[in-house]
Order: structure tokens, then C-alpha cells, then sequence
């Protein structure tokens, strides 16, 4: 401290002396440092030597052409570790600045009369929570409102409404399958979308529209055909099929472009294919990947237990209420298991 006081006091100083005297004295101080930083080439600095060069970092523009010491690097370093120390000290202040937080009480309030009032705004929130005596700002409530949980009731309604037309839509949809000689075989299926029954499947190199019509009519024999009938745009279904869709007495419904998620019964059972049977074999040409779908058709409907069917099958698969051993019984080669009480 006495050492930077001391300095201090010198430089008024010599503020009084001539530009020639100051010169060689700035000459052989120079000199002196040059041989100082030979013998020392890392000599260190105190804290009150660091505070001196940031503060003449701020007042004096040319202070970077007198650095013998220290580089300008460095000096720059201690003034952002000194800002970085400043703004700590602050941070740890026991008086809190800025708005006061908004309580619990307030933002369930505030969630609770989005949920029961969907067409108020933030102005009539705001009236109702001064008539209650609360004190806070129109656009605190505007920004909490943006964070209230959104109603479940509009999508528990859309999904009963769902629920309820189930059993008059059907959706229809193609798979590749690579074969050993690298060659593509198409599969072909129609899905119900009550149970997730897979109402008809076949397998063909070569899909026409003649060939869907032939499979569709073979799906719904007897007028057994649903209401609507999903499927996407692919060119396979022309003009032709969905003129034969609707001499069935089925509306067509086409899902928008690039929209898999429209036909998404469909898309889910062809990646449940795909994961439990067709990543595991090997495809030799129709009848041959005609067999395994065939037994994984019955395995899905019989024996997979489905999410969306409240952990049931499409059959309606009995729980065993014995309680005898547990057998285990092979699917699809040993692919997959189903599993009983023993009577």
C-alpha cells in the first residue's frame, strides 16, 4: 500500500518537471527494467500493481506502448477477472432486486381460471384477481397464462368421438420387403380400426390398380365393407380404385400429402411387422414371405397384447385365471412366445 502511495505521489511530481528531464528519466528507467526482466523474466506483481495498471487501462489511450513487465493480454485479463469479482460481490447481496416472484396461490389461481373460462384474456383475469386483492400487473398474468396446462377435456371429447366410428373405418397401405436377389416385393394389407384386425394380406411383385381392386373386393365380401376406407396418395391407387371403393358403398379418404400421421393405424401395424418378423428373415421370393405373415397374422391377432386395445389382442385373448405352472409356447420359429397357466 505505502509502495502504490509512493508512486502516486511521484507522478504529481513530475508533472511539474520539464519534457527533457522526463525523457531521460523515462530513458533510464526503461534501461533498468530491460535488465531487471533478464534476470528475472517472470517477476511477480501485487495486488495493488494489477489494480494500477487497470485503472491506467482506463484513463490513458496510449498505455499499451509503456507495457515492459506484463503484456497487454494480461492486463486486459485482470480487468475481466476484476469485473467478474465486482458482479459477484453484487449477486450475493442479501436485498433482492426486480418484481417480486409470483406465489403458488396466485399461478393456480390464474391456471385454474383459463381451465374454467376459455374465452377470457389476460384483462379479465386481471379484473377478477383485483376484486380478490391480489396486486400484480396485467402482463405477469399475460405470461403465465402462455404456461397454463392445457385443457384435457376438447381431446378426452375428439377421442370418444373417435372411439364411437371406429368400427366404420378401415385403412389400407403397401410395404417394401428386399428379397435375397435384391429385388422388392410389395405387401399389401387392409386393417380394421376397431380391434386393429388385419381383414385381408397378400404379397406381389408387381402392384397394379386391377390387383387392388381384386384384393379389396376379396377384404369386404358380401357387404361387409365399412364406412370409409383410408389410404394415401400413392400413384397405385388411381382412378380406378377409388372408383371400385366407392361402388362398395365406402367413402374414400385420401390423407394429405407427405401426412403419414393421417393413416397412422396402418403405419403402426407395418413398423410392429417390421420390428417383430421382417428385420429377422430373409425374403426368397412371394411364397415364401407370404407364409411368416400369414403366421405372424395370427400371432397378432391371438396372442400380441396391444396398448392401444388396454394391453388386450384383436381376438379378445382370455386371461387365465389357473394357477397352475406357467408352459411356454414358440411363435414364428421362436421369434416371439405366448405363455399359459397349465389347466
Amino acid at each position: 500500500m505505502f509502495s502504490f502511495v509512493k508512486l502516486c505521489f511521484g507522478t504529481l511530481v513530475r508533472l511539474f518537471r520539464g519534457r527533457r528531464s522526463l525523457l531521460l528519466e523515462n530513458l533510464a528507467l526503461r534501461q533498468q527494467l530491460a535488465v531487471l526482466k533478464r534476470r528475472h523474466p517472470r517477476p511477480s506483481l501485487g495486488i495493488f500493481d494489477k489494480l494500477f495498471w487497470v485503472v491506467t487501462r482506463r484513463v490513458w489511450s496510449t498505455w499499451k506502448h509503456s507495457l515492459i513487465i506484463v503484456r497487454p493480454e494480461t492486463v486486459v485479463r485482470w480487468h475481466r477477472a476484476g469485473f467478474h469479482m465486482y458482479w459477484r460481490l453484487i449477486s450475493r447481496a442479501r436485498t433482492r432486486f426486480g418484481r417480486r416472484p409470483t406465489s403458488k396461490e396466485v399461478r393456480e389461481l390464474i391456471f385454474r381460471m383459463v381451465s374454467e373460462n376459455p374465452t377470457w384474456g389476460a384483462p379479465r383475469i386481471h379484473g377478477e384477481l383485483l376484486m380478490l386483492g391480489f396486486e400484480l400487473s396485467e402482463r405477469t398474468i399475460s405470461r403465465w397464462m402462455k404456461r397454463a396446462p392445457r385443457n384435457p377435456e376438447p381431446a378426452k371429447r375428439w377421442l370418444a368421438f373417435l372411439h364411437n366410428h371406429r368400427e366404420a373405418i378401415a385403412a389400407m397401405d403397401f410395404f417394401a420387403v428386399p428379397t435375397i436377389t435384391f429385388s422388392v416385393l410389395y405387401g399389401f394389407f387392409v386393417i380394421s380400426h376397431d380391434r386393429r384386425r388385419i381383414l385381408h394380406f397378400n404379397v406381389t411383385r408387381h402392384p397394379t390398380s386391377m390387383w387392388i381392386v381384386q384384393q379389396l373386393r376379396e377384404a369386404f365380401p358380401y357387404r361387409s365393407s365399412p364406412r370409409f376406407l383410408i389410404f394415401d396418395r400413392d400413384s397405385k391407387y388411381s382412378l380406378e380404385v377409388v372408383c371400385a371403393v366407392r361402388s362398395m358403398a365406402i367413402q374414400p379418404v385420401r390423407t394429405s400429402f407427405e401426412s403419414p400421421w393421417q393413416n397412422g393405424i396402418a403405419e403402426r401395424w407395418v413398423e410392429s411387422s417390421r420390428r417383430d418378423l421382417l428385420d429377422h428373415i430373409i425374403a426368397m421370393n412371394e411364397l415364401h414371405l407370404q407364409r411368416p405373415l400369414a403366421d405372424y397374422v395370427r400371432y397378432y391377432h391371438d396372442d400380441r397384447t396391444h396398448l392401444a386395445l388396454a394391453k388386450g389382442t384383436p381376438n379378445c385373448r382370455t386371461r387365465s385365471t389357473a394357477s397352475g405352472r406357467v408352459l411356454s409356447y414358440s411363435r414364428l420359429g421362436g421369434l416371439h412366445h405366448r405363455y399359459d397357466r397349465a389347466a
